[in-house]
């Protein structure tokens, strides 16, 4: 399977896989909404799918939708004067009213209706026109008494458009991978500032104007490389709209050391596990390759693969961040953090008792908390000890092991929100 193949099946296998579900409840709330406000049966009139769906930037295991409902001119009057709560409520209302077992709640911005693996958040809002002549619209803040304030999604995905076909359709395509790499690597990153950084980059360079599959290893180590040399900054400005993109958390140091991953991956372009390197970068979705798969097929091995993933049980779609540490001790006393010894170099040996925990988060309650402990060289073959299953936390947040045998090991956390993970932190743990 050459490198260009892999990636066209890359981008495959990240395909939405639920669209027809989610264009079937869009369609639903807007067919309540025009009832309500227009006395109309239309499922598709007077609403817009904006965001990362919006945009044709979203992949499988999108759990976060969004849709602007436009609002009749005429009902201005009633909601100007410090009525965006009494609006957003109506617009709750409707949508109870005629799906009473739906979770539907006001969220400050927006009303939130929550399905089995994804939430549309309902924005209902007021068209007019900037100073320029071009479409925008007003929205409703309930914080702190209320007040009215601008989006204008329309120009965003106007430029993300036209981008995408000046660069060979490469843009649309680099953001879906990008968001690959955000959830295989638990970083908090904003659809949209994803979408911002991808479009500067590819409008910073005409390297890839003409390019296609072949050369997407190349896109992406630049892409990264890109992302790396970036100077701290609180937002970016959006495309097309140039409206403030938050900086949720930084990426830099996690985009440099994927910058790495992509140069041993190309290095080993010719090898037979270079499908494995790339999983490194993108995660389980990237391809093995004709050769490693074939490989697997006929070893036949002493010991038993026990390994999960968390993909196979779970959309992923990382909005929030989660860090971990852990406590090495022995004979009761503690030593070290595991995090201190491995920035000071600090030899992890055997027979130390190991206490991971959650040290950050920014998830909100309610959420579950898994953990996979993954035992990896030869000795954990040896010993028939691979591991690798997903288990659920006890409730205090916390995983205890034991440092029994040499070998790369690796424990992951992942936070499960709403039936979809959406934060992931993980930690080697090399002993020696």
């Amino acid at each position: 399977m050459s490198i260009a193949t892999m990636f066209e099946e890359f981008l495959g296998n990240l395909k939405v896989d639920s669209a027809d579900q989610i264009s079937s409840r869009y369609g639903e709330i807007t067919k309540v909404l025009n009832q309500k406000f227009r006395d109309s049966e239309s499922t598709t009139a007077n609403t817009l799918q904006v965001g990362s769906y919006g945009r044709y930037t979203g992949i499988k295991g999108i759990s976060d939708l969004d849709m602007l409902y436009i609002m009749p001119e005429s009902e201005w009057i009633n909601y100007k004067d410090g009525k965006q709560t009494q609006l957003l409520n109506g617009v709750r209302d409707a949508i109870k009213a005629r799906y009473p077992k739906t979770d539907v709640r006001v969220d400050r911005l927006v009303v939130t209706v929550t399905y089995t693996n994804f939430h549309i958040e309902v924005q209902p809002v007021f068209e007019e026109f900037d100073a320029e002549g071009n479409t925008q619209f007003k929205y409703p803040d309930t914080y702190n008494g209320g007040s009215w304030k601008i989006t204008k999604p329309r120009q965003e995905m106007q430029a993300i458009r036209e981008l995408n076909v000046q660069k060979n359709k490469n843009l649309r395509s680099l953001c879906k991978m990008a968001r690959a790499w955000k959830n295989q690597h638990g970083i908090e990153m904003g659809g949209l500032l994803i979408d911002t950084l991808a479009y500067n980059f590819l409008n910073s360079t005409t390297e890839y104007d003409d390019k296609s599959f072949y050369y997407f290893d190349w896109m992406c180590r630049d892409f990264f490389k890109f992302l790396a040399e970036q100077t701290d900054r609180d937002f970016y400005r959006a495309p097309g709209s140039n409206q403030n993109v938050k900086v949720k958390k930084k990426f830099q140091k996690k985009a440099n050391d994927t910058y790495d991953l992509c140069l041993k991956a190309i290095n080993s372009e010719q090898d037979s596990d270079v499908g494995k390197k790339w999983k490194k970068v993108f995660g389980r979705s990237f391809p093995m390759g004709d050769a490693l798969q074939k490989s697997a097929a006929l070893e036949s091995n002493s010991w038993i693969n026990t390994e999960e993933f968390i993909e196979d049980r779970f959309p992923i779609d990382v909005k929030f961040n989660i860090e971990m540490d852990c406590d090495v001790t022995q004979n009761g006393f503690r030593e070290h953090t595991l995090a201190y010894m491995l920035l000071n170099k600090l030899p992890l040996r055997a027979h130390k008792k190991l206490r991971f925990f959650v040290t950050k988060t920014d998830i909100p309650q309610p959420y579950q908390l898994k953990w996979k402990v993954l035992n990896r060289g030869l000795e954990a073959e040896r010993r028939d000890c691979i591991r690798g299953q997903i288990e659920s936390d006890r409730g205090s947040n916390e995983k205890h092991e034991s440092t029994d045998f040499i070998g790369e090991h690796i424990v992951e956390c992942y936070a499960i929100r709403g039936g979809v993970v959406v934060a992931r932190a993980s930690i080697d743990v090399p002993i020696k």
